[in-house]
């Protein structure tokens, strides 16, 4: 079996040796609703959730205002619908917003047609609030099918990022097609979920992770990404990062991100058009086949 790996990027605009995107996942409400029935009817984890509108989003707009970065906010339709003023706060202050489903809906497990009204609901809300026709879209829960790219392809999407195979963008080819996406990759370890989620259950341990410790484990995340002159692509949800305490390690991070000089700070969608100038090789990423004969697993070749 011939093993072929993505063409990277590995240029970067003159004068940066790496790359790095300040992301928000605006789940708020969503991400616990489909996730945990009959969940709506909980008044405090709900408020849990709509702090992060309401609340961690104004905060984080100021901190971003203040550092002079423009951001990506991955928005839920539902969101979108519930929030309006909120997303169009956004928007008004230049950050780019990117689809994220409409319910916050796992894509794992369910039927093409399904996911395609999943895409479409959402295209619908955010042009409904926002008035715009998103070039990105990051998976609810970042769990991906293969036939997402082609349906993303389809709708005119530029990237996706909700894959894990490398520390650099590179083009994914879309199934039946002659064409590819920009894929940017992300990183579990880069996401504040697993630092600080906790809702009694529905997510967590009930282990929450000092900011200190967090904004340490991001710093040397950070450096090693810049000597290996990749992306790196960080994610905060504002009803995690929003609260006082992990919004200032947040900034610290962003700040010394700045204060390298030379890593280019961009959106998603920056990224992903600096990505297609380069006309890196389509990647095809194939599923595992798997015969079990004789009571294990043979890959097919």
């Amino acid at each position: 079996m011939t093993e072929i790996s993505p063409q990277f990027c590995a240029v970067w605009p003159e004068g940066f040796r790496a790359a790095a995107s300040f992301t928000f996942d605006l789940d708020a409400e969503a991400a616990v609703l489909t996730a945990v029935s009959g969940s709506a009817s909980r008044m405090s984890v709900m408020s849990h959730q709509e702090y992060g509108p309401l609340v961690g989003v104004p905060r984080l707009l100021r901190l971003l205002s203040r550092l002079g970065i423009q951001s990506t906010f991955f928005v839920p339709g539902y969101t979108a619908h519930r929030y309006p003023n909120v997303v169009r706060s956004i928007v008004a202050e230049g950050h780019e917003i990117a689809h994220h489903g409409y319910l916050h809906e796992p894509l794992g497990g369910v039927d093409e047609a399904s996911e395609i009204e999943y895409l479409e609901r959402g295209l619908n809300a955010l042009a409904e609030v926002a008035g715009v026709r998103p070039l990105g879209y990051r998976a609810p829960m970042w769990e991906l099918n293969y036939r997402s790219p082609r349906l993303l392809h389809d709708r005119d999407f530029l990237y996706d990022s909700s894959l894990m195979n490398g520390d650099a963008p590179y083009e994914l080819s879309v199934e039946g097609r002659s064409a590819s996406i920009v894929e940017i990759p992300i990183n579990w370890g880069f996401d504040d979920w697993e630092q600080y989620c906790y809702i009694p259950d529905a997510f967590g341990s009930g282990v929450i992770e000092s900011p200190a410790k967090t904004e340490e484990m991001w710093l040397l995340d950070l450096a090693a990404m810049r000597e290996e002159g990749g992306c790196f692509v960080h994610t905060s949800h504002p009803f995690l990062s929003g609260r006082p305490a992990r919004a200032a390690a947040l900034g610290r991070v962003m700040a010394e991100t700045i204060a390298t000089g030379d890593v280019w700070v961009a959106t998603m969608s920056e990224i992903a058009l600096h990505v297609r100038s380069q006309q890196l090789q389509p990647y095809e990423m194939q599923p595992p086949l798997l015969d079990f004969r004789g009571g294990r697993p043979v890959t097919d070749s």
